[in-house]
């Protein structure tokens, strides 16, 4: 069987357990592949805790941030190549992807399977999610803990989940120190998505952190003041100024280098099909997931349930062990669950339809998450349940 190339475009969360379930696993079955990771940043950046990580002091860069190299030197060098540089175009009918390297010349890769997993990034690049270069998101991550530190009033736009955690954050870090934290949501309750007791838990923390909340009210347009204020201009046709702003409201799908008949054309996520493969494409060889997607919303289980049953599915076509017929269907969640810190010492959520003790989140989040990122980072670990 000839060598097969596996281009991952991606190396977060969902496209680092796509490759080393197949390094660790497939390869020792058949090593009839190469797997090539393309991501403009060599590190993990542990986006679970930037709410916190935004409060300067709180987290070492160590803490929030680890090389992800260094995980695959234990595979044979034969079977892995990385590229530090993000995919500017592909073209299907060619097989074949353009990569701007950060060095800056083009790279063109050719594919045998290609595997989208570029994610998601925050509303107007906040550093909440992976964006760029390990450099780059460090650098825009330091500059807004310094603007957190500088700032005496701080708006943040959106109460859902990132929102709320954000607003809690704040006001826990900053209670009665001087600093104003405000949070506007355009519903009537924060946490709007889940259970009215959930949301209403939320909001009675965040008020006794003198978080300010805004109801009923959206942020229309926000421009820079004088004196490094921004004006935000509301729904309600009042104007705000703040020292900072810091935007909640939404992901923007990493998917503007892709043929426009991949995408939806609404919200801009790659289609799939029940097998994670990208439809209407040359041999069937696409496949997609994670938050470039929008087979589910885009929380890091959904993520890494899709990544590990798309290796399931490129093990059976590559070892050859039932091929396409043993492929199986991805079936989504039908289960909410959701667990998010209001302050540093309290939290809320919902599993199975049921409201979670605040004492259950504290426990499982009171360091974000953060022990696990050298694990997750050097592939031996999955961020949600058990080992790649």
């Amino acid at each position: 069987m000839s060598n097969k190339t596996i281009v991952i475009l991606g190396a977060s969360y969902a496209g680092l357990t796509v490759a080393h379930k197949l390094l660790k696993h497939t390869y020792s079955k058949a090593q009839n592949f190469k797997v090539v990771l393309v991501s403009p940043s060599t590190h993990l950046f542990w986006n679970m805790a930037s709410p916190r990580g935004i409060i300067p002091g709180l987290f070492a860069d160590d803490q929030l941030f680890q090389p992800i190299l260094q995980g695959f030197e234990k595979y044979p060098k034969e079977s892995f190549s990385f590229i530090e540089g993000a995919a500017s175009a592909v073209d299907v009918e060619k097989t074949a992807v353009v990569v701007k390297t950060n060095a800056g010349p083009l790279e063109t890769l050719h594919y045998d399977i290609l595997v989208i997993a570029t994610g998601a990034s925050s509303a107007e690049h906040m550093p909440l999610k992976q964006e760029g270069s390990y450099k780059d998101t460090l650098e825009r991550l330091h500059g807004l803990q310094k603007r957190v530190a500088e700032s005496t009033s701080i708006v943040v736009g959106g109460a859902g989940t990132t929102g709320v955690e954000v607003a809690g954050e704040l006001g826990f870090e900053y209670y009665g120190k001087g600093k104003s934290i405000t949070l506007i949501t355009n519903s009537e309750h924060v946490l709007p998505s889940l259970r009215k007791d959930v949301g209403a838990f939320a909001e009675n923390e965040l008020r006794k952190l003198d978080v300010e909340i805004i109801p009923n009210t959206k942020v229309t347009a926000a421009s820079p003041h004088s004196d490094a204020q921004t004006e935000l201009t509301l729904s309600t046709g009042k104007t705000l100024l703040a020292d900072l702003y810091i935007p909640t409201t939404g992901l923007k799908p990493n998917t503007s280098f892709l043929p426009p008949q991949l995408l939806s054309p609404t919200t801009h996520d790659v289609f799939t099909d029940a097998y994670l493969r990208v439809p209407s494409t040359p041999r069937n060889t696409v496949f997609a997931v994670g938050d470039c997607t929008g087979i589910e919303s885009k929380q890091i289980k959904h993520t890494e349930d899709q990544a590990v049953h798309l290796a399931g599915n490129l093990d059976a076509l590559l070892t050859g062990e039932g091929g396409e017929a043993a492929m199986k269907e991805y079936l989504p969640s039908t289960t909410q669950m959701i667990l998010l810190t209001v302050g540093r010492s309290k939290g809320t959520g919902i599993v199975a339809g049921r409201r979670v003790w605040s004492w259950v989140v504290w426990a499982f989040k009171k360091r974000m998450g953060t022990e696990k990122l050298g694990r997750v980072a050097g592939g031996t670990g999955l961020v949600v349940s058990g080992s790649v």
